[in-house]
């Protein structure tokens, strides 16, 4: 047992130190490209961070455990909405993009609701289920590349980094990311089972709480250097990319049957992803108040699973 806590510490902290890389290579990066951050975050960033879930899932559904894999992807998204975005509002409060409003949040409560159809209607991801993410996931590139040059974020002081040494630092962040979430789930999912938790919980829980390390530390770094555009666009693209690429590109390489994760826990997903809406339409900002109640009621939620569980 002491090892895996050691894991857990050393996952920990291999993330929070590639975070910091990430954000400052991104950053510069966006700059530098005349790029706005919103799409650096909705791209490079969230599908970089999105790479553990990625792993976990598609390993998952390979190996049959498809209860985990899609529990990983519901539980990651629910972590990052409610959590990530409640921990990285009060740490500073978060400035919405009109843009963001109108296009990047309403994506992603579409393909919240297409994946929370899809499965409570016949209880599978089927290939032909995939091939409908994956194509929704090939609109939301199109859509958020679209004319993206031209209107550079103006949210922090440039870094004067060189492009060489801005990709360098995302390379470093990514691997360190990659690495410190699989160190940490493979640490906590020992622990877990050990305590005789189910699978479904163990997604919904412990891999979702491990796989979205990447987005926490990445979005609580950016909120704190003042990167809004980074923090928000992390979590949005992350979201939709948990979706639509990743349960996709598992799916069409092997449909998963879903037996253990609930109409509740679909319903926290989209209700947690309406909710932000809501919150991001008053001022165009995610106060420090707003990010309490996510976060409250991310506890609530996982208190009710972990006693649902016993």
């Amino acid at each position: 047992m002491w090892l895996q806590i050691l894991m857990i510490v050393a996952g920990v902290t291999l993330v929070l130190w590639g975070a910091d890389r990430l954000t400052d290579g991104a950053v510069a990066l966006a700059e530098r490209m005349q790029i706005p951050q919103i799409v650096i975050g909705l791209t490079i960033v969230a599908i970089g961070t999105s790479a553990p879930e990625f792993c976990v899932s598609l390993v998952s559904a390979l190996k049959g455990t498809s209860d985990l894999a899609v529990g990983n992807v519901v539980g990651s998204n629910i972590f990052n909405t409610m959590l990530i975005v409640g921990m990285a509002a009060m740490v500073a409060p978060m400035t919405i993009l009109p843009s963001t409003v109108k296009k990047d949040i309403p994506i992603a409560v579409v393909a919240s609701f297409l994946l929370a159809v899809m499965v409570l209607a016949d209880g599978d991801v089927s290939r032909l289920d995939a091939l409908v993410l994956m194509l929704g996931f090939l609109a939301f590139m199109w859509l958020t590349l679209h004319g993206a040059k031209g209107n550079a974020d103006q949210e922090a002081s440039p870094k004067g980094y060189s492009v060489a040494k801005s990709v360098l630092l995302l390379v470093i962040g990514l691997a360190c990311l990659v690495v410190g979430s699989n160190i940490f789930v493979n640490g906590a999912t020992a622990v877990a089972q050990q305590l005789g938790v189910s699978e479904a919980v163990i997604g919904l829980t412990v891999v979702a709480g491990g796989t979205s390390l990447p987005e926490l530390a990445t979005s609580v770094v950016a909120a704190r250097k003042g990167n809004s555009g980074i923090a928000i666009g992390n979590v949005l693209g992350s979201n939709v990319m948990n979706i639509l690429l990743i349960l996709g590109g598992a799916g069409l390489i092997c449909p998963m049957q879903v037996k253990d994760i609930t109409i509740v826990d679909f319903s926290v997903l989209t209700g947690s992803i309406l909710l932000l809406w809501l919150f991001s339409n008053t001022k165009l900002t995610i106060a420090r108040w707003e990010g309490a109640v996510l976060t409250i009621l991310f506890l609530a939620y996982m208190v009710w699973l972990v006693a649902s569980a016993v």
